[in-house]
């Protein structure tokens, strides 16, 4: 399985569509086989889901992130696991022995405007 968590300078972001890089993870059982960090393409409607959908994702790990986005990414069968803070190593290693507790959405409507990577109405 694939999970994409929203990344600012090693920690999880708190803002998923506005956070500067993902971190990508590719899991077997509890094993990592593969962590990658790619730079946000950009963050305008629909886009996301459609990109990491395409990337092979399928769990997505973030501090928060709004309700649309969220009805977005279930729409193509994406989970997201909100109200996660820490360093990603940290985050990582709760992932494969399976204790990461997700927790209330740390980002509310606005929150991000003016952090990382601006909305567009491509």
């Amino acid at each position: 399985m694939k999970i994409a968590i929203s990344t600012d300078n090693g920690m999880v972001s708190a803002h998923f569509g506005r956070c500067p890089q993902f971190t990508i993870l590719e899991i077997e059982g509890n094993e990592l086989k593969n962590k990658e960090v790619i730079e946000n393409p950009g963050h305008h409607p629909g886009y996301l889901p459609e990109f990491l959908k395409k990337a092979g994702v399928s769990g997505i790990v973030t501090g928060g992130m709004g309700y649309r986005a969220r009805e977005l990414f279930n729409k193509v069968g994406i989970d997201t696991f909100l109200g996660i803070q820490g360093r990603i190593d940290d985050i990582v290693e709760k992932m494969l022995n399976g204790t990461l507790e997700g927790a209330e959405n740390i980002c509310s409507p606005g929150d991000g405007k003016g952090y990382g990577v601006e909305k567009t109405d491509k």
